[in-house]
């Protein structure tokens, strides 16, 4: 089995509501048609009922016995604004400006109904930037316990590879932090690496990736994945990681052994800690375009309850499974 098909077996004994606002995207009504299908999850859409219902139609997709909650005819309406005005008092939130934020702003909407309990977690981003997807995530329901930085991830799943686990990676950090500094980075690791248990329920190998392999370059960007390197080993010292590789080194067998003899993680990583943005963005496009790579995300860590991103260049699978891992978020317990 797969690895999409075993998070989708893994939600459908745990069913939990995933909330998806993007009811205006065709892409969003196809994917909601195959979840509720393959009984991934119980979905709720956000919108005009009768509009969700006429564009299903008209689209050729049949939503079955799926929620659809309207805004604007929603009985618990002044509980929400209730709590976001008690969530935001201190920047000036006012109940008249809450209800309008909730009747017309689908994605706060979206994440007051996780924060409320009424669902379990949230997935958007088709249709909106990160920034807009995160924002009203992390004003309202806020980082889980003991959270020193919230990151984004991207499940790569390569077809026809030996690399990493049966050609399963976590990219991380590839949809956030822009720069982060070598003790961020360090956090990065441990985080994806708890991640990647929970995802891909295998042992995580992290590579911290760089330009250089154990010196072969020198440059302070080099010097600042060798420093989060040494953070990452003293905080995690359960964690199988090393670095720093080139990302040849860290996945290839061969030249890991060359590069880095007697290194147990050089050659076997599955889990890539990128040193900045650019390069986890990019490397995940990358390989999603060229080795025609499945990439899940950004799927986000830190955050109290689950709330994932999209591509907006994502497609209808691509939103059935990052729903399903949503799920599975949302249903696991702490494994570390």
């Amino acid at each position: 089995m797969g690895f999409i098909e075993d998070i989708k077996e893994r939600a459908r004994k745990n069913r939990k509501k995933i909330v998806l606002p993007e009811t205006e995207d065709v892409r969003t009504i196809k994917a909601a048609a195959k979840i509720m299908k393959e009984e991934i999850a119980d979905l709720i859409l956000i919108g005009n009922r009768e509009v969700i219902i006429e564009d299903a139609k008209n689209y050729g997709y049949h939503l079955g016995d799926v929620t659809i909650v309207d805004p604007e005819h929603f009985d618990g309406m002044d509980s929400y604004v209730e709590t976001l005005v008690e969530l935001r008092k201190k920047k000036g939130m006012t109940a008249e400006k809450a209800r309008e934020i909730l009747t017309t702003d689908y994605l706060h909407f979206g994440v007051m109904m996780v924060k409320m309990g009424d669902a379990d977690g949230m997935v958007a981003g088709a249709c909106h930037a990160t920034a807009d997807v995160l924002r009203p995530s992390l004003q309202i329901l806020k980082t889980a316990p003991g959270t020193e930085l919230v990151s984004g991830m991207f499940v790569m799943v390569v077809p026809d590879c030996d690399f990493g686990a049966n050609g399963t990676f976590i990219f991380s950090d590839a949809g956030l932090n822009q720069n982060p500094t070598a003790q961020e980075l360090a956090i990065i690791a441990g985080t994806t690496a708890k991640s990647f248990r929970l995802l891909v329920q295998e042992e995580p190998i992290v590579a911290m990736i760089s330009h250089s392999t154990k010196g072969s370059a020198s440059h302070p960007d080099v010097d600042k994945v060798v420093e989060a390197t040494k953070i990452a080993k003293e905080r995690y010292p359960k964690v199988k990681l090393d670095g720093e590789f080139q990302v040849d080194a860290a996945i290839v067998p061969s030249v890991g052994a060359f590069k880095a003899p007697g290194n147990n993680v050089a050659g076997h990583a599955n889990v890539l800690v990128f040193p900045n943005l650019d390069a986890g963005n990019n490397g995940y496009k990358l390989v999603q375009r060229l080795a025609k790579a499945e990439a899940y995300g950004p799927l986000t860590q830190g955050i109290a309850k689950p709330v994932n991103d999209l591509s907006r260049g994502c497609s209808a699978t691509d939103i059935v499974g990052v729903v399903a891992i949503t799920a599975v978020q949302a249903g696991a317990e702490d494994t570390y």
